[in-house]
C-alpha cells in the first residue's frame, strides 16, 4: 500500500489495467491491440493538455484557459490551410498562436502578478471570443487531405500524430528527471523562497511553463483538426477540466513540486479509456461526464483517506508513540521522565 501511495504512476497503470480487465471480462473479443490502439488515439488530445497542465501546476500555479488555446489553435491552423497556405507553415502558424497564448497567461501571472486561476478565467473568454469573433461563429470545413493524413495510422498502428505525442511525452519526462533545466519546475513550486536564495530563475521558469503549456495546447488543436477532419465554433470546450483531472489522478500535486509527466500522460489514458468503455457498451454520451467525475472524486477521497493513515503512522513510528514489532499497540514513551532531584 505504501507503494502505491508513493508511486502514483503505478496506482494509475494498475487502474488502467483493471479497467481493461472489467472490458475484456465482459466481452473478450476486446482483448486486442485494436482496442489499445483506438483509444491511445482518442486519448491523444487529452494526454498533450496534462502534459502542459502537469509543467505548470508543478510551478503551483494552474492555466484553466487550454480549451480556449486548444480552439484558437485549431481554428488558426484550419483557416491558414484554407487560405492556400502549406501544411508545415500552417502548424508552424497555430504553434505561434498557441505560444503567444500561453506567453500571454504567463505575462499576467508573472510580470503584473495575478493569480493564476483569476487571469487564465479571464484569458478563458478572451481566447473563446476572439476565436468566434475570427470565424464569424463559423465552423471551418474543407480541410485539406493532408492533415488528415497524420492521424492515419502508420507503424505499428500508430499515427504519426501519436508518434509526436510519445516523442513530447518522452523527451519532457527525460528533461524533467535529469537536466537542471526539469528541476527548476520542481524547485519553484515546492519552496519559492528557497528557489530563489538558490539561484533558480523562478519568473522565466514559469513563464516558460505557461508558454510550453499554449505550445501543447496548439497541438492538441492540431490534432484534434487531423482527426476531425472539421473545426466546430466550440471546439475545446471543457478539456481544461478534463486536462487538471489527469493530472491529479497520475499524481501532479495542485499545490506544486510533485508528479512526473509519465503520471499526467497515464491519468489522461485512464479518463480516456472510461469514456471509451461507455461507447463501447452503448450508454448515453451524458454518462460520460458524471462517472469520470464520479471515478476521480473515489480517487482523491481514497487517496486523501489512506495519505492521512500512512501520515499518522509514521508521525508515530517517528515520536516513538509504537514500535514495529509491538502488536499489541503498547505505548512506547519516546523520553522517559527524569527522577525529581532531591535536594
Amino acid at each position: 500500500m505504501k507503494t502505491l501511495l508513493k508511486n502514483r504512476e503505478l496506482s494509475a497503470f494498475l487502474a488502467i489495467l483493471a479497467l481493461f480487465a472489467v472490458l475484456v471480462a465482459l466481452n473478450p473479443s476486446y482483448l486486442s491491440l485494436q482496442t489499445l490502439g483506438m483509444i491511445f488515439a482518442s486519448s491523444q488530445i487529452l494526454i498533450l493538455l496534462a502534459i502542459g497542465a502537469a509543467l505548470v501546476m508543478l510551478t503551483r500555479n494552474i492555466d484553466v484557459s487550454v480549451g480556449s488555446t486548444v480552439g484558437l489553435s485549431a481554428i488558426a491552423v484550419g483557416v491558414a490551410l484554407n487560405s492556400g497556405y502549406s501544411l508545415p507553415v500552417s502548424i508552424l502558424f497555430a504553434l505561434s498562436i498557441g505560444a503567444l497564448a500561453g506567453a500571454f497567461n504567463g505575462f499576467l501571472v508573472v510580470g503584473l502578478r495575478i493569480p493564476a486561476i483569476v487571469a487564465t478565467l479571464g484569458t478563458l473568454g478572451l481566447y473563446r471570443g476572439a476565436m468566434l469573433l475570427w470565424t464569424g461563429g463559423k465552423w471551418i470545413e474543407g480541410l485539406p487531405p493532408g492533415l488528415k493524413s497524420l492521424s492515419e495510422p502508420a507503424a505499428v498502428g500508430i499515427s504519426p500524430l501519436g508518434m509526436l505525442v510519445l516523442i513530447i511525452a518522452a523527451t519532457g519526462a527525460w528533461a524533467l528527471s535529469r537536466t537542471a533545466f526539469g528541476r527548476d519546475f520542481y524547485a519553484v513550486g515546492d519552496n519559492l523562497a528557497a528557489a530563489r536564495q538558490l539561484g533558480v530563475a523562478v519568473n522565466r521558469t514559469r513563464m516558460i511553463a505557461f508558454t510550453l503549456n499554449g505550445m501543447l495546447a496548439a497541438c492538441a488543436g492540431i490534432v484534434f483538426a487531423a482527426q476531425i477532419g472539421f473545426v466546430p465554433n466550440q471546439t475545446g470546450s471543457g478539456l481544461e477540466m478534463k486536462a487538471i483531472a489527469a493530472c491529479v489522478l497520475g499524481g501532479i500535486s495542485l499545490l506544486g513540486g510533485t508528479g512526473t509527466l509519465i503520471g499526467a500522460l497515464l491519468g489522461a489514458f485512464f479518463l480516456t479509456q472510461i469514456d471509451t468503455v461507455l461507447v463501447l457498451f452503448r450508454l448515453p454520451a451524458w454518462w460520460n461526464d458524471f462517472i469520470a467525475g464520479l471515478v476521480l472524486l473515489g480517487v482523491l477521497v481514497l487517496d486523501g483517506r489512506l495519505r492521512q493513515a500512512l501520515a499518522r503512522h509514521q508521525r508515530a513510528l517517528k515520536y516513538g508513540r509504537f514500535q514495529p514489532g509491538n502488536r499489541g499497540g503498547k505505548h512506547v514513551t519516546p523520553f522517559p521522565e527524569r527522577k525529581k532531584e532531591v535536594a
